[in-house]
Formats: C-alpha cells, sequence, structure tokens
C-alpha cells in the first residue's frame, strides 16, 4: 500500500508485465526494456514506502547479491591485519553491502575501510540515519567527484547499478572506475544478469512475503523491472571497452570486471 496526497490508502501499481501476463513478460525478456522505469526512480515516490524498501533491501541483497562471494573473492584476498584497504561502493543506496563487507572484516580480524556514495539525497538522508558503523564513510556524490579529487580505493565496487545507466553512463562509470583504481586493484560491477530463470524465479521467490515482509515496499514490482532492464553477457562482452571483461556468478548474476584478478 501507499498513501496518496488525499491521505487515502492505495494497493502500489503492479508493473505492466503483471498486469499483462506473465507469458508476454517472458516473451519481451528477449530483449532488454532500457524504457521501464523503477517506481523508487521517481522523485515523487511516496516516502514511507521508500523507507521501508531501505529497510528491507538488506534482507534480499543476502539473497540475490552474492555479497559474500564478493568479499570471498574479491575482497578478502586484498585485506591485511596491519595496514588498512580502502573499497569504494558507488551507488550504495541503503548501504547495506558496505556495512555487511565492514562486519565480515572485523570478524576476520582484517583492516579495511569503505567509503560509500550515491547522488541520491534520499538514499543517503536513510544511511546516514542508520547507527554507525565504524570503518564507514557515507558521501552524497558522484563517482566523477571523487576521480577530482585524485582519490584511490583497492578495489571498487558497485551493486545493482549497472542496469539504471545509458550507455554514455555505463561508459562514464567504467572510466571512473579506473580512474579510481589505486595499483594493483580491481574494480567489480555486479549485477543482475536478465533471463526467464530470473524473471520467474525473482517473482515465486518473493511471492510468500509479498503480503507480509515485502509488503508497503517497491522492491517486488522494482525487482521485477530491474531484471527487464538488465543485460546479458551475451550483450555486454562486446560492448565492454579494452581490459574489462564480464564473469557469470550465482544467482542469475553478471560482474564486470577490470584489475589484476580479473583472469582469475
Amino acid at each position: 500500500m501507499t498513501t496518496r496526497a488525499d491521505g487515502a490508502r492505495v494497493p502500489l501499481p503492479l508493473p505492466a508485465e503483471t498486469r499483462s501476463g506473465t507469458a508476454a513478460a517472458l516473451a519481451r525478456l528477449r530483449e532488454r526494456d532500457d524504457h521501464a522505469v523503477e517506481l523508487m526512480d521517481d522523485p515523487a515516490a511516496d516516502a514511507t514506502v521508500l523507507a521501508k524498501t531501505y529497510a528491507r533491501f538488506r534482507l534480499v541483497n543476502a539473497v540475490v547479491s552474492g555479497e559474500r562471494e564478493v568479499y570471498r573473492r574479491w575482497i578478502r584476498p586484498r585485506l591485511s591485519p596491519v595496514w588498512t584497504t580502502r573499497v569504494l561502493d558507488i551507488g550504495t543506496g541503503s548501504a547495506d553491502l558496505p556495512r555487511r563487507l565492514l562486519r565480515w572484516a572485523r570478524a576476520d580480524r582484517l583492516r579495511l575501510q569503505v567509503t560509500a556514495i550515491d547522488p541520491d539525497a534520499r538514499a543517503m538522508e536513510w544511511a546516514r540515519a542508520q547507527p554507525p558503523t565504524p570503518g564507514l564513510t557515507l558521501r552524497q556524490s558522484l563517482s566523477s567527484e571523487l576521480v577530482a579529487e585524485g582519490e584511490r580505493f583497492a578495489v571498487v565496487l558497485s551493486n545493482h547499478v549497472l542496469h539504471h545507466l545509458d550507455g554514455r553512463e555505463f561508459g562514464a562509470l567504467l572510466a571512473d572506475s579506473e580512474r579510481l583504481l589505486a595499483p594493483g586493484g580491481v574494480a567489480v560491477h555486479g549485477d543482475i544478469e536478465r533471463s526467464a530463470f530470473a524473471y520467474v524465479g525473482f517473482w515465486l521467490g518473493t511471492l510468500p512475503f509479498a503480503a507480509n515482509l515485502l509488503a508497503g515496499t517497491y522492491i517486488r514490482p522494482d525487482g521485477l523491472t530491474s531484471i527487464r532492464r538488465s543485460h546479458t553477457a551475451a550483450e555486454l562482452a562486446p560492448a565492454l571497452p579494452p581490459g574489462w571483461r564480464v564473469r557469470r556468478a550465482f544467482p542469475s548474476r553478471l560482474e564486470v570486471i577490470r584489475g589484476q584478478d580479473a583472469a582469475r
């Protein structure tokens, strides 16, 4: 449910594919729908629903984002109990990913500092209102601003950002990532891989929680829209600049990678 300006409670709108039928939606997955718009990207999105969506990201991302594998494969091998490793999370949203990374590093007695950025003031406001996490710096900024400041990081990450971008923005993100990498660093941009399996899996996997845990959030409709907007490995591979490659990951995920770990 969401609240209209007149105070009335109304159901959240379902995405077009839910209204028109699953078969038609699956047929449309053959091509990327870069015109689909997520509800939470609307500047007029309901503030209460948006806040609850940010709060639930932690639970959903724990299942669909492969965060533990990102830590194990790309970050932990670069950490030390002596010196501090700097990581950048671009488009952090609710900042649930950097908080998890820092918690795992502390449990491993390794030193990590994460700078988490997002240009959306609403996301930053919510993230900053949460209990502070040692080692986490939150900034409302673009990656280009950090480039201009001469910042460098051992690891540059993003999670579920790529499908939001048009071609120019995608290229700019990769170029900024290259400039932000310290010598020997690695950039890993994780996202969904568009497929019928991902679409049906998300639809079925979230269905039992639609009326309880996910009620009053944008997660279910926007998750389906995200899959429609996302790329496939076959689409991305020939479009990447030299030095970048795409790697498939579980579940229904892609990683666009640059750096010395790219051949792992």
